[in-house]
């Protein structure tokens, strides 16, 4: 398994992965951790979590180089990567005993209620883009509620993967409550089939969750999947534009757009789409590529050349279909996977940029009539995780956002972003279940009814 740069194309380090009786070994060790770490209390797994997150604050730096290292992230954004990560342990610390508290129910019967009690080992299949974030938002929830956990990482972020394990331990948990499986994407169906494992989350494509969702299935196991998106913005003729225009530059930009809640098409009501194309144009053309490593960066490398060469293809095909490209769409020689801020505008249905996740800095514009077409395109898409209104008119926000877009969640003149207080998930091919929040707490824990007449 080997790490590449991004920003050099040079290779940082080879890992050895991990056997299939080792990972059998590691399997057997969470399944047995899990049986005293589910007798703890709240109170003391909590501190356990604590612990956790002033490790990750205390190495916050070197973290955040790691990923500029690995993925290409910029290491300021890093940093804030990081203290989220913290932030989430902490949050779990202090709220989960009060998520899973005991709740009665009045029934015919002298006593009757609710518990919530752990299922055993979970497994995480984490994707790249957010190798700290992605999986400390599982693992504090699923930690506190009594689980232990085995961490299936991409194979381009080996290093994250393997010091996410040495924070856990460097914290002080118990052996094996958490622990790191450096294998391939061939391995998981295995693992997924040992009886060890009683379900499995996972963060990634589409096609990587229907293959895990069938997998599990197919042995009655829970999963839990968080897919791609193609996230629509609509910006309404009330509008701030400047507002809008600054928004949606900052959510197409985040981690140099590499994100599955990153907006992406942007359907803008026609009497405004002049100014906003041009204020949209000025802030995404601001943001300037640069190395991952300097503070100053804002938008580093892609994550891999071949990610950055399918971006490209999708845009060159949206092109020859009938889109204009106003900005960016040009790929720079050299060995890095840099890709430029690019935005697509007369983008129709039938072209990449229309119809798939465009996973990079390219931003789709599509222009319509009134607010009624501009719903229809927002929902015409097989994804549904996040999307964003912009609007002066805040009860026609909350009615379109409440009732009429289809997705997992809709933010109000702001860019969709995931914070430990909201669950988090999509619907139609964005995946089913919730991380985050109250609900997602409960996603991998035992509903149990208790009923005494």
């Amino acid at each position: 398994m080997k790490a590449i740069n991004p920003m050099t194309g040079d290779l940082i380090k080879e890992y050895q992965t991990h056997s299939a009786s080792e990972v059998s070994a590691k399997l057997e060790g969470a399944e047995k951790a899990f049986l005293s770490w589910k007798t703890l209390s709240y109170t003391e797994r909590g501190a356990y979590l604590r612990s956790v997150s002033e490790v990750l604050e205390l190495r916050k730096q070197q973290l955040a180089g790691l990923m500029a290292e690995e993925m290409g992230k910029p290491i300021k954004a890093g940093m804030a990567e990081i203290s989220k990560c913290a932030l989430v342990c902490r949050y779990y610390a202090e709220h989960a005993g009060e998520f899973l508290k005991q709740e009665t129910v009045d029934t015919d019967a002298s006593a009757s209620y609710i518990t919530f009690q752990p299922l055993g080992v979970i497994l995480a299949v984490m994707p790249w883009n957010f190798p700290f974030w992605q999986s400390f938002r599982f693992l504090a929830p699923g930690l506190m509620a009594g689980n232990t956990a085995v961490l299936k990482h991409a194979s381009n972020v080996p290093g994250c993967a393997l010091a996410i394990e040495e924070i856990v331990r460097e914290a002080g948990l118990p052996e094996n409550v958490f622990l790191t499986l450096l294998v391939g994407s061939s391995e998981v169906e295995e693992i997924i089939k040992n009886p060890v494992v009683k379900a499995v989350t996972l963060t990634g494509s589409t096609g990587a969750g229907m293959k895990v969702a069938g997998q599990a299935a197919s042995l009655l196991k829970k999963a839990v999947l968080e897919l791609g998106g193609s996230d629509p913005y609509i910006i309404l003729e009330d509008a701030d534009i400047d507002l809008a225009a600054a928004k949606c530059a900052e959510s197409r930009l985040i981690n140099t757009g590499q994100s599955c809640i990153a907006a992406k098409r942007f359907i803008v009501l026609e009497q405004v789409a002049e100014r906003f194309i041009a204020s949209f144009k000025l802030k995404m053309d601001a943001r300037k590529p640069g190395d991952p490593m300097d503070e100053q960066t804002e938008i580093g490398p892609m994550a891999t050349v071949k990610l950055r060469d399918e971006l490209h293809e999708q845009v060159q095909k949206s092109i020859e279909a009938g889109a204009e490209c106003i900005l960016g769409g040009k790929v720079e020689q050299g060995p890095h996977a840099f890709y430029p801020p690019t935005i697509l505008t007369n983008v129709k249905k039938g072209m990449p940029a229309y119809d798939e996740e465009l996973f990079g800095p390219v931003a789709s514009v599509i222009v319509v009539k009134d607010e009624a077409e501009a719903i229809s395109v927002t929902n015409d898409t097989v994804f549904g995780l996040g999307s964003a209104v912009f609007t002066q008119d805040i009860q026609r926000a909350s009615r379109i956002a409440e009732s009429m877009i289809d997705a997992g969640c809709c933010f109000i003149n702001d860019y969709v972003r995931s914070i430990p207080e909201l669950p988090f998930g999509g619907i139609k091919q964005s995946g089913y279940g919730r991380e985050l929040g109250v609900y997602g707490i409960k996603e991998f824990v035992n509903v149990k009814t208790i009923y005494r007449p």
